[in-house]
């Protein structure tokens, strides 16, 4: 038992606001705050770049992370990863690494300073969950500071089951707790909703992600991707500790450009190059140029 003093002293560093990411300027300027220790909900309809905007988030801050992947292949994860280093599209990427030689040498390079550990298997189970972390805490001697899930209906018998996707947002809240990690879980909103078919293009509403469950984190965003514009647009729907907006309304605005897995600050000049992603003390995406 803990008086309020005591739990302010032993967890203040554990709330403390993770690495921020340029490209999510506009975010931030709405009063998002992601913290370490957090749950953290992405929702979003099919389609949306769900995964690839987790995927650039946590390759952005390079903090050590795991990433349990049941929705990506292990190519399609590895590639994403070597294509935003580089700039290469994922094509580009595939046939450097089946030529062999001095391509496959530079995308390997590009990745040897990433902090990922990829766990890939579907579907995701708490055993699976528990043996990986083992595993890395015998190879690290630490927690991950940031654990995904990409996603929460790819969880034993979470597919439809309320109950089991309510015990797997109960779960990860209390691995949150236990471990100290951020965990991020991706999560869909509803294809059938009559916001889906009027307005494809905006976030989803709090209400409208399945479940009810982005009532859970501290932390849930909403987003979707405009496929005209590549405008991604990125809602607050439910912040413990600052604004949020439930009817996703209000959001920041960035560029996605899906060929090469990177975001970047909203500017029309960007259209057709992607901007360098913000480098980090250790490794960043964009420090990596793929060789010609």
């Amino acid at each position: 038992m803990l008086n309020p003093a005591r739990s302010l002293a032993l967890h203040a560093e554990s709330g403390r606001e993770l690495p921020r990411v340029e490209a999510f300027e506009a975010l931030y300027a709405m009063g998002c705050r992601p913290r370490h220790g957090e749950v953290v909900m992405i929702a979003g309809r099919s389609g949306t770049q769900k995964s690839g905007f987790a995927l650039f988030w946590v390759a952005t801050m390079n903090l050590p992370t795991l990433y349990f992947s049941a929705d990506m292949s292990a190519f399609t994860a590895s590639s994403r990863l070597a294509s935003m280093a580089t700039g290469d599209t994922t094509e580009m990427v595939e046939a450097g690494m089946a030529e062999g030689d001095r391509y496959r040498q530079a995308y390997l390079e590009a990745l040897a300073g990433s902090r990922l550990t990829f766990s890939f298997g579907s579907p995701i189970t708490w055993r699976a969950v528990d043996e990986e972390l083992e595993a890395y805490v015998e190879l690290w001697d630490e927690y991950p500071q940031v654990i995904v899930f990409d996603n929460l209906m790819d969880f034993e018998g979470a597919e439809s089951d309320y109950t089991e996707q309510m015990s797997v947002m109960s779960n990860a809240t209390e691995l949150a707790r236990a471990t100290g990690a951020t965990v991020i879980i991706l999560h869909h909103a509803s294809d059938k909703a009559w916001e889906a078919k009027t307005d494809p293009w905006s976030p989803p509403s709090r209400d409208q992600v399945k479940g009810g469950l982005s009532e859970k984190p501290e932390l849930s965003l909403s987003v979707a991707l405009d496929p005209n514009s590549l405008e991604y647009r990125v809602a607050v729907i439910k912040q413990r500790m600052g604004p949020c907006d439930p009817t996703a309304k209000r959001y920041a605005s960035m560029r996605c450009h899906p060929e090469v897995t990177r975001f970047a600050k909203l500017d029309l000049s960007l259209r057709s190059k992607p901007a360098p992603l913000q480098a980090e003390p250790a490794w960043s995406p964009a420090d990596a140029v793929m060789g010609s």
